[in-house]
């Protein structure tokens, strides 16, 4: 079978035929089939935070809901179908099959571009022919690309750029302390890969052209770096190619569609990647490919609403499908927040400042808070716009704190953003910078 080939197989007979409906009952059918929709996607919300296997999280159960609520906001927010699921399901006779069957072809007919089968031959022939773009920098750490990006358009308020801009200056404080390198797009480089999928042309096309990297890391616009001292440790993962953050048990035992999160993951400069995006992108491009793909994904993952096909899911499904071809190469990460749901997090800050310190990563210092659910960005949010504004304000604050303080500044509070000083100047500069630790703790104002 064509959809075999794709890795996807269908979940069920289209039917046959169809009666003419007149347009005043086709309009209120699909007002119906809306209101249905939603109410499953309340349903299934509900659903899941009731019965989903808390326990296999080992952690606490508030913990845990966190987790669920934060992916569930996120998918179900940011992955909008711009047609009716059903679309392609109402056709009449043999047209059903000849719409299947172009849909299929057109799926098996897509690619991020040509195929490329010897990368890590010819990479490595690249890299002896130019020392002066080495693999690793000074102290042997592999050489990493942050890669985020934001729509080429403005934002629809102001303050949405003005937000958008202090996330970008979080990111290029953090690379600059970490000896990271760093790309902000806003071009479209895929007119079919829109939206989540356009991620994936862009993170293949860094890989072709910048041989030198070894490791691309990509981050959502709407995530900030929390704890500026924590570095991820690289050499954890010598023997894997992807690093996501997720949860296994959710994934291969419950089959659940919300067991990882692409919002932040890294990927290895190899041909392995490179595979791996050719196997992934087929499912994203826009119209019936992506609806088909998305009915597939929903009946095969527990939990999935009727939406159309999203890069979180189809990687789930490749990972469950194929298990044994991409499996043994992909870590599952939990042991940091390589993104945390801010709703549980911006109001801790000051109690972590009194506790802890920057450095660990973790729920007691989360290395990234990720804004799940606000769109300061867009005309619509699923949040209030004055908490949104008002926790980012705070998260960045938090984290440019760890920056100010090695100047002699702080925020005067984490809803300021005014500084004061808290150090004053000295004739012996290179002394008191000797003693500057980014891991020592700093006391909440």
């Amino acid at each position: 079978m064509a959809h075999d080939s794709l890795g996807l197989k269908p979940s069920r007979s289209l039917p046959t035929s169809r009666s003419r409906i007149p347009r005043g009952r086709q309009l209120q059918k699909t007002f119906n089939n809306l209101k249905i929709t939603i109410l499953c996607g309340l349903v299934t919300i509900l659903v899941l935070r009731g019965t989903i296997g808390v326990g296999n999280l080992g952690g606490a159960p508030s913990d845990a809901d966190t987790r669920v609520i934060e992916d569930i906001e996120r998918i179900i927010r940011e992955i909008r179908s711009d047609s009716d699921p059903d679309d392609e399901m109402i056709v009449g006779g043999s047209n059903s099959t000849v719409a299947l069957n172009s849909t299929v072809l057109s799926a098996e007919n897509y690619t991020l571009g040509p195929k490329i089968s010897d990368w890590d031959e010819k990479r490595a022939m690249w890299l002896a022919s130019n020392p002066g773009f080495p693999s690793r920098i000074s102290g042997g750490k592999p050489r990493m690309l942050l890669v985020t990006g934001s729509p080429p358009n403005p934002c629809d308020n102001a303050i949405g750029d003005h937000y958008l801009l202090k996330g970008m200056k979080n990111k290029i404080d953090y690379c600059r302390l970490h000896g990271i390198e760093i790309v902000h797009n806003m071009a479209h480089l895929d007119k079919e890969l829109a939206g989540y999928w356009a991620k994936l042309p862009l993170i293949r096309r860094l890989m072709i052209s910048h041989p030198e990297i070894e490791w691309i890391w990509w981050m959502d616009s709407d995530a900030l770096f929390t704890d500026m001292a924590f570095e991820i440790p690289l050499s954890k993962y010598n023997s894997h190619n992807l690093v996501v953050h997720g949860y296994p048990d959710l994934i291969f035992d419950q089959h659940s569609w919300i067991g990882l999160n692409t919002g932040s993951f890294l990927l290895r400069n190899c041909q392995w990647s490179l595979d791996l995006l050719d196997a992934w992108a087929p499912m994203g491009p826009k119209g019936p490919i992506r609806d088909e793909a998305g009915r597939i994904l929903t009946a095969a993952l527990k939990g999935r609403p009727a939406f159309e096909a999203d890069d979180q899911s189809a990687l789930i499904y490749l990972l469950l499908s194929q298990q044994e071809k991409w499996g043994d190469k992909v870590f599952i990460e939990n042991s940091y927040y390589l993104h945390g749901y801010w709703a549980g997090l911006v109001d801790k800050y000051e109690e972590m400042m009194d506790k802890y310190h920057p450095g660990l990563g973790d729920e007691r210092w989360p290395f990234v808070t990720h804004f799940v659910g606000c769109k300061p960005c867009g005309s619509y949010g699923d949040y209030p716009v004055e908490r949104c504004l008002s926790s980012m304000e705070r998260a960045f604050n938090f984290a440019d704190n760890q920056v100010l303080r090695l100047y002699g500044f702080t925020h005067k509070g984490l809803a300021s953003p005014k500084i004061k000083r808290i150090r004053n100047e000295t004739a012996s500069p290179l002394e008191v910078l000797d003693k500057l630790n980014p891991h020592a703790r700093i006391v909440s104002q």
